[in-house]
């Protein structure tokens, strides 16, 4: 009677930690994408193409799994001017490789937009209010921004950077260099120095430049995996 009683007692506590599991993630991470103008109809596909292959290859689904929880949840947003944020694909939790395939086939499904300028904090305040919305309990809030250019519309992105660390979320960076001016313009500082100082901070933060929109997919397999596995360390593309 009393072994039966244990065994029983073994499984009720092995279903509720297997409910928390499901409760829970590893990272909640929201991938914030630009595609405000300065970003053309090829490089935005690039875009999206590099981020549906990321998610879904193998080695960032092994990496998932890895963890000790063995799931992310991710949210995707894409960005322009300060009036213009959209959350694409709300929050999704990927446990499994079917998981990953499924997100990648929705990202692809999903229309795109192309809209003027670029608001990098205008992105952080959305992401920020998206992170709050996270079903599942996460040990670590990751933002990720990527962009091809510098804050021009809206307040300054440090201050929303700001707002962000101090809820405890960590934002990396994947700055595209592009050498085509934005509206006739080159960017005042380089890109890569302008994240540093500006955009990117928290725990662990890290940025990865991709030294061009061909890099681009690269660059984003190897953020995800160090954003994934909590590993900071700034590299280039």
């Amino acid at each position: 009677m009393r072994r039966r009683t244990l065994l029983a007692a073994a499984g009720v506590a092995a279903g509720l930690r297997s409910a928390r599991a499901e409760d829970a993630v590893d990272v909640s991470l929201v991938l914030a994408v630009d595609v405000s103008r300065s970003i053309d109809e090829d490089e935005a596909r690039l875009q999206r193409e590099g981020y549906r292959v990321a998610v879904s290859d193998p080695v960032v689904v092994a990496a998932v799994r890895g963890g000790m929880i063995g799931a992310v949840g991710i949210a995707y947003v894409e960005w322009a001017g300060i009036e213009y944020q959209r959350t694409v694909i709300p929050w999704r939790r990927i446990a499994a490789q079917a998981d990953a395939d499924a997100w990648a086939e929705e990202l692809a499904a999903a229309p795109r937009a192309s809209l003027s300028w670029t608001s990098i904090s205008g992105a952080i305040r959305h992401s920020r209010q998206v992170m709050a919305e996270c079903p599942w309990e996460a040990t670590r809030k990751v933002i990720d921004v990527s962009g091809d250019g510098v804050n021009n519309s809206g307040p300054p992105a440090d201050q929303q950077r700001d707002a962000a660390l101090a809820e405890g979320i960590t934002i990396n960076g994947l700055p595209i260099i592009n050498d085509r001016p934005t509206f006739g313009r080159l960017p005042p500082v380089p890109l890569d120095d302008y994240y540093r100082e500006n955009v990117i901070g928290g725990p662990g933060h890290f940025m990865i430049v991709a030294e061009d929109f061909e890099s681009f997919g690269m660059a984003v397999k190897r953020k995800l995996i160090r954003e994934i596995a909590g590993l900071p360390g700034p590299i280039r593309a």
